[in-house]
């Protein structure tokens, strides 16, 4: 008993010194910096019902090398495409106003969704130093594929 609870300390342990966190913030806080020091902005479009949208936050965003080379190179953006945030993107304000915080699973489309065209859960958008969409991004990708992709965006 007292080896198989130290194998499961270390287990926990090894595992929590690999998994990493990406700085997600809201669009606006972004966009703000962006203005502030220009960098580009990824943007993970999700939605709470989404089963590959939750496989990409547990298998490849918690990747090292994803979480840092995000960290590094993006402003890293959450936002969830049902939900009621308010975003301000290009001098025009983007609500939910079909939102219904009673519902379970499947809420109303976010008007920057529809903005955004958005086809599929999960969608990640790439914003230039500009804030204008410089690529798109969508399903759900392996830490490696998701890499070589990012990679390509100039």
């Amino acid at each position: 008993m007292k080896q198989l609870l130290i194998t499961l300390v270390m287990v926990f342990t090894t595992v929590a010194t690999q998994a990493q966190e990406i700085k997600w913030m809201t669009l606006d806080e972004a966009l703000a910096l962006q203005k502030k020091n220009p960098k580009p902005i990824f943007m993970d479009v999700y939605t709470d019902w989404c089963g590959p949208c939750k496989m990409l936050d547990k298998n490849t965003f918690q990747t090292k090398e994803v979480s840092e080379f995000i960290n590094a190179t993006y402003y890293a953006v959450k936002f969830n495409g049902e939900g009621n945030s308010e975003v301000n993107y290009k001098g025009k304000k983007y609500t939910n106003p079909g939102y219904d915080a009673t519902r379970k699973g499947r809420n109303s489309m976010h008007e920057f969704t529809g903005f955004l065209n958005v086809e599929g859960y999960p969608s990640m958008y790439i914003l230039d130093k500009k804030g204008d969409i410089a690529k798109v991004i969508v399903g759900y990708y392996q830490p490696e594929q998701l890499l070589a992709e990012l990679k390509t965006v100039k």
